[in-house]
């Protein structure tokens, strides 16, 4: 089940509320727990027992560790640490990169070893990382193990979150986990982020993943491969940025406040910058469990450059098992060893829409990296972007999309800038608050209407961080 489905909207979402707001205080996190166990049954049944052992299996561990540090039998801390750490990688490499290893066994030997039969479990990267953090930081001696399974697992499985994140660490919930305000005012705001993040997803990354679609299946020109790799680009952030708005949403809507996952990344003028607004969770999550531990820039420059590259290939490879997500990661992770050894200073430097063209230009490009699975097809794509080989500049096809698509292509464009934020600063400062109260709940209400429209009738509403 996903968002922005009528049957999440209309059925899931308003029985769960109910019950939740008629539950004792005491049963809340048990009626959340339920329901998020119910919202990810909904589509993967076995599945759920993944999810489960995680749960039991991590709560316990955060126990042990904090018995033995009690203790001061820290060696078996750290031993029960590692068994956390190994038994969530091994889940999640079992799942998700089983066959990626079998594939590449297949290709570099005389072996003909036969791929598992298995699905990636909905979310799996989400709340591993999660709970590996929680474990991680009760090592750490930042939170204190949670002794209710019923909140813990709460944790784990709450569903505003757990498809496609962000990833939301224990020491930034656990105070929410058992004392959180629910207020009229912050259930309407987390309605309004919710709308508007629905709106991202079913009429911006929708009509505009159509157009994507349609041009990197027919005959590419030079123009045509860039318009398509922008029109990806564009996709991608409505798309995943649209469904944070709607997890941050329910969470509101639930008490919860969740932490920002995007801030306007298209608006960057680096790299640097640009991974410092994109997926903030995951970028935090890494700095702060991989990074820092394995020495950051503490110790040279060479040690940094390894840092980083390794940091880069796992990011990568967490987004998915193919050598495309690989390339990708290191394309970062080479850029941003660039900037920060050589020429970040200088950048800096040059005027804004030099820094933004850089930024925007080698980014569009790693969208193609990242969309394309087939190797020998991304390498045709790039290319063509880049007029090598013998293709043509434009054709009456291209020019056509462009002009039957203009209006959306500059929406969406707009709305990665910061003219909402600025809009609703003006807003803020007007002086009639009851006008401006009542346009707003007018706009939120058509635009919700118009959404459920689009939904209703559309046949392409994919998720494109549904495979991660």
């Amino acid at each position: 089940m996903i968002f922005s489905t009528p049957i999440f909207i209309f059925l899931f979402l308003p029985c769960i509320l109910a019950v939740y707001y008629i539950s004792p205080s005491k049963l809340k996190n048990t009626s959340l727990f339920l329901a998020s166990l119910v919202f990810y049954a909904w589509g993967e049944p076995v599945y759920v027992s993944i999810m489960l052992f995680s749960t039991v299996f991590d709560y316990m561990n955060g126990l042990s560790i904090e018995k033995f540090k009690s203790q001061n039998k820290y060696n078996k801390a750290k031993l029960v640490l590692i068994i956390s750490i190994v038994g969530n990688l091994a889940i999640l490499f079992f799942f998700k990169y089983s066959n990626f290893l079998i594939s590449n066994i297949n290709q570099l030997t005389t072996l003909n070893l036969t791929p598992l039969d298995l699905k990636l479990p909905i979310g799996i990267s989400f709340y591993t990382f999660q709970t590996m953090s929680y474990t991680i930081d009760v090592y750490r001696g930042e939170v204190k193990a949670q002794r209710n399974i019923i909140d813990f697992g709460t944790f784990v499985s709450l569903f505003p979150q757990l498809v496609a994140g962000p990833i939301v660490r224990y020491k930034t919930i656990a105070e929410q986990l058992k004392h959180r305000v629910s207020s009229i005012n912050k259930f309407s705001e987390g309605v309004q982020r919710f709308i508007i993040g629905m709106a991202k997803k079913v009429l911006l990354a929708n009509n505009i993943g159509m157009l994507w679609e349609q041009i990197s299946n027919s005959d590419l020109t030079i123009a045509s491969a860039w318009l398509g790799a922008i029109c990806f680009s564009l996709q991608i952030y409505f798309d995943f940025s649209g469904y944070s708005d709607m997890a941050i949403g329910l969470g509101k809507m639930f008490g919860f406040d969740f932490l920002e996952n995007f801030n306007l990344p298209y608006i960057s003028k680096s790299i640097t910058e640009f991974w410092r607004r994109w997926h903030i969770s995951l970028g935090t999550w890494f700095k702060e469990y991989v990074y820092i531990p394995l020495g950051g820039s503490r110790e040279g420059k060479k040690k940094l450059i390894i840092n980083m590259l390794i940091v880069w290939a796992l990011t990568g490879l967490w987004h998915g098992a193919n050598w495309n997500f690989v390339f990708w990661g290191m394309y970062f992770g080479i850029l941003l060893i660039l900037e920060k050894l050589v020429f970040l200073k200088w950048l800096k430097r040059l005027p804004n829409f030099v820094q933004h063209f850089y930024t925007l230009f080698l980014v569009v490009v790693s969208w193609v990296i990242f969309a394309i699975d087939d190797t020998s097809k991304l390498k045709i794509y790039l290319q063509t972007m880049f007029g090598l080989g013998n293709v043509p500049l434009i054709d009456n096809q291209t020019i056509y999309l462009f002009c039957t698509n203009i209006f959306l292509i500059i929406i969406c464009i707009v709305a990665s800038t910061r003219l909402q934020t600025i809009i609703n600063t003006k807003l803020m400062n007007f002086r009639h608050e009851g006008l401006i109260y009542t346009v707003k709940n007018i706009c939120y209400i058509t635009i919700f209407i118009v959404s459920i429209c689009f939904l209703i009738g559309a046949s392409y509403n994919p998720f494109l961080y549904f495979r991660f």
